[in-house]
């Protein structure tokens, strides 16, 4: 089970925290994420990540009400455009497009993704990946602290959420 809780950051002040942890830099970057529309609390995207050449696409379910808690199945694909238009043949409409630049650290059990998150701003996931979900919230929450974070800076809507939310407005 993948437990993680998203916050709200300042990008380069969080990330001078976690490096202050020794956490280690994994590696960097750019993902473009397209999301396609499922019933609530089940996720279905294509990531492209374009400075490493990667195309992943995933799935998952959200298994809480603050989408912390997922069940999640990725595999490699070779082709973006071609696996994008293989789901749109099957039936699935686009919803949303997620672009982000991505830090990913991690420090022992613990995975640290720092977002700039375009159109919505600065975001850190820490994520534990363990099947004692109550276990892998401590250690999250403990991890939290350590960087000054508290449950004020959460946020659990997703992205796809965020960005929905912003185009009703403006």
């Amino acid at each position: 089970m993948e437990v993680e809780i998203k916050f709200r950051v300042d990008f380069e002040t969080i990330k001078e925290k976690i490096e202050g942890l020794n956490a280690d830099l994994i590696r960097e970057e750019f993902q473009e994420d397209i999301y396609f529309s499922l019933p609530p609390k089940h996720l279905l995207r294509i990531r492209k990540i374009t400075n490493l050449g990667e195309v992943i696409l995933g799935y998952k379910e959200i298994k809480d009400e603050r989408n912390e808690e997922f069940d999640e199945i990725e595999v490699k694909v070779e082709d973006f455009d071609k696996m994008r238009d293989i789901l749109k043949r099957l039936g699935f409409e686009e919803d949303v497009w997620v672009k982000k630049h991505r830090y990913v650290y991690k420090l022992g059990r613990i995975t640290f993704e720092l977002n700039r998150v375009e159109e919505l701003g600065d975001f850190l996931d820490i994520e534990v990946i363990s099947d004692d979900i109550k276990k892998a919230k401590e250690i999250i929450w403990e991890t939290a602290k350590a960087l000054g974070l508290s449950e004020s800076d959460v946020e659990p809507r997703l992205y796809q959420e965020l960005l929905e939310e912003k185009k009703k407005i403006t």
